[in-house]
């Protein structure tokens, strides 16, 4: 080897589409014969953006469950910068794509970079096998090409200090900026007497539209209202079953579902659910059975599901 890893010893998870795949193999031979790594494990080869994410999956999880071995990856597509994206969607990946050894010595030295990203198409072999040897050499805050090659000013060292801790700390962006999804911050909700697990916003009174949100395992009994209703399934499962009509609805995360003004349905939440309603006037209800009624037509229906193997 051109340069020498010290102590340290890797376990390197390597992944990449089919324009990364004849590169990827290429280093996977390199790196198991490479002394500081001891474990190369092999993802294979799928859609750019998934071997990435197998690939940063691996590098997170394993980063904390063994604490022998520092845990690294690899990710190669046609042009290195689609890997590079996804897998920096995960938390503690901090993925770079490299196109020379000064690239990589930069990289680890500035950022720390546990994931390298290679081009299929515009790196061969032996230029990638000098790039992941010296990706491998460098520890983090080494003189590097972007110091000029010479340890770094004391500034820079006390950022350096602080860099790891300050990124790790960064909260991720907010899954959504959907306008339910931001109104529903800070709500307070008011519980459901009639449906126990149930819980209620109001943000709308006349045509009445409200947040609503119930714990898994809960049921809403047969009911119906004066006005028909639109609701939208933000998060969750539930299952709903329109008595008046015969038929019964399985949600889940952005389902949407009417029922008409008078008709007759229940629910069963098969996990925790929340959903924004909308009625077409005021809101009101008319239960037409009790909990435990609604609770033993329930598990008649599901048992009977699971019975017949549906």
């Amino acid at each position: 080897m051109a340069a020498s890893a010290g102590n340290r010893r890797f376990k390197i998870f390597a992944a990449a589409d089919g324009f990364g795949e004849p590169l990827k193999d290429a280093i996977v031979a390199h790196l198991r014969a490479h002394s500081s790594v001891a474990h190369v494990v092999d993802l294979g080869v799928d859609k750019y953006y998934s071997a990435a994410a197998a690939v940063a999956r691996n590098v997170t999880s394993s980063s904390s469950s063994d604490p022998s071995l520092e845990a690294r990856g690899v990710v190669v597509c046609g042009t290195g910068a689609g890997v590079t994206i996804f897998a920096n969607k995960y938390p503690g990946v901090y993925a770079t794509h490299c196109s020379s050894v000064a690239d990589a010595v930069n990289t680890r030295s500035i950022n720390a970079c546990n994931v390298l990203a290679l081009s299929g198409t515009a790196t061969p072999p032996e230029t990638a096998a000098l790039i992941a040897d010296a990706w491998l050499a460098t520890p983090f805050r080494a003189p590097c090409p972007a110091s000029g090659d010479a340890p770094w000013p004391e500034d820079i060292q006390q950022f350096f200090d602080v860099a790891p801790q300050e990124m790790a700390s960064i909260p991720e962006a907010p899954d959504s900026t959907c306008a339910i999804c931001c109104l529903r911050e800070g709500m307070e909700f008011e519980p459901v007497d009639i449906m126990p697990g149930g819980e209620m916003r109001i943000v709308r009174e006349t045509p009445t539209s409200a947040y609503v949100r119930f714990k898994a395992g809960s049921v809403e009994p047969a009911h119906h209202h004066t006005f028909g209703h639109d609701l939208v399934v933000i998060k969750g499962k539930k299952k709903v079953w329109n008595l008046t009509k015969k038929e019964n609805y399985d949600l889940v995360d952005g389902d949407f579902l009417f029922t008409p003004a008078g008709d007759v349905h229940r629910v069963k939440y098969l996990e925790d659910t929340e959903f924004f309603i909308r009625w077409d006037g005021h809101w009101d209800i008319f239960l037409d059975e009790d909990l435990e009624t609604a609770r033993n037509a329930i598990d008649a229906e599901l048992g009977g599901l699971v019975d017949s193997g549906k």
